[in-house]
């Protein structure tokens, strides 16, 4: 059986648990889903330092799966803003998918879109992260909540009240979609959707759907990815994990390729 490795690098299980319940019964089958929660770094990510620190988290995470004997077919990170996914790419040798990179592929196809997120940090962060990956051209705009995505979900009435409004805010920017991102908001744009005039598209949801095309792509399911570069081996790396450090002077191996298959769209 295919395993699809879902990586939150954040600390809270309880968002990983969330992603899992949304993610599962959308994965192809015969698909398999194994959810991780990162070793170290913030509860949230919300700012600057812990989307840092969760690049190296996730790298971690990965690595000590691999140590431990796992395995997987694709790699899904669950934190809006895809934090260390371009640096996985280049080792784990399997499609590597961030939940901003594929609901915003997603909304692209609708045409003009708009982001609505928690945490005021990650208005700036998300314009920046749609303009290095190309994504920018139909962003109408990024729409964000004072609190963060794991301070509004401490309060979910409060929390939908308060999305519904800045999505419909968005909604009026000439917008022919609207992505609702944050891990921790997984699973409300389906209670609120009904109450706009425009799709609205859950992150969550989008990443699950793009590692599917990415595997019907990539054809990881009848035969394995050719590595087609590796790490640089030759590094003197310090104070890393022992499962990371082993797993990046291994450079390519079975799970290694610099470029995996991405979600296709937009």
């Amino acid at each position: 059986m295919s395993t699809v490795l879902l990586i939150n690098p954040n600390t809270s299980a309880g968002v990983t648990d969330l992603m899992s319940m949304l993610v599962a019964p959308l994965l192809d089958a015969p698909l398999e889903l194994v959810a991780v929660t990162a070793r170290f770094g913030a509860s949230y990510i919300s700012s600057e330092v812990s989307y840092a620190i969760a690049a190296h988290a996730l790298l971690d995470a990965w690595a000590a799966h691999r140590a431990a004997g796992g395995r997987c077919d694709a790699v899904l990170v669950g934190c809006f803003g895809d934090p260390g996914v371009a640096a996985l790419r280049e080792i784990a040798g399997v499609p590597v998918i961030g939940l901003a990179e594929a609901s915003l592929r997603e909304a692209a196809r609708y045409g003009r879109h708009a982001i609505v997120t928690g945490g005021l940090a990650w208005r700036p962060m998300l314009h920046r992260f749609a303009a290095a990956q190309g994504l920018d051209r139909d962003l109408a705009g990024v729409h964000v909540l004072e609190r963060s995505g794991a301070e509004l979900m401490a309060d979910p009435q409060a929390a939908e009240r308060d999305l519904l409004a800045a999505l419909r805010e968005a909604a009026t920017d000439g917008v022919a979609a609207l992505v609702l991102g944050g891990a921790a908001l997984g699973g409300i744009a389906a209670r609120l959707g009904s109450r706009l005039p425009v799709p609205v598209i859950d992150s969550v949801q989008a990443g699950a759907r793009a590692v599917n095309e990415a595997l019907r792509a990539s054809g990881v399911l009848n035969a394995a990815l050719t590595p087609s570069a590796k790490a640089d081996a030759t590094v003197a790396w310090g104070g890393l994990s022992d499962e990371l450090l082993a797993a990046l002077r291994r450079g390519v191996g079975p799970f290694a390729t610099a470029h995996p298959s991405r979600p296709r769209g937009g």
